[in-house]
């Protein structure tokens, strides 16, 4: 099973960045909830700042923020702790 240890963060591309630009947007406001994966996603953060710890163990976890390109793998069951109001492109897939 894939843990916060396989989540891939990384500044993208220029290429990547516009690609991310026409999917759709997702907000959440500060808040802590639980999310398992059932298919991969990938996600381009606009503004915000997160946390994302495993479930159960929570013994990993990795932070992300603006300006940060986000792979969560297809089986991730996870902590998504939002410590700042967050606006993000989205893909599932």
């Amino acid at each position: 099973m894939p843990t916060a240890k396989d989540i891939v963060v990384k500044k993208p591309t220029e290429e990547e960045t516009a690609t991310c630009k026409s999917w759709p947007v997702w907000t959440c406001e500060p808040s802590e909830f639980d999310w398992d994966y059932t298919q991969s996603e990938t996600c381009l953060v606009l503004e915000g700042e997160v946390t994302v710890t495993d479930r159960p163990e929570g013994e990993v976890s990795v932070s992300f923020g603006p300006g940060d390109l986000v792979v969560f793998p297809v089986g991730l069951k996870c902590i998504w702790n939002v410590k700042g109001a967050v606006k993000k492109h989205y893909n599932f897939g």
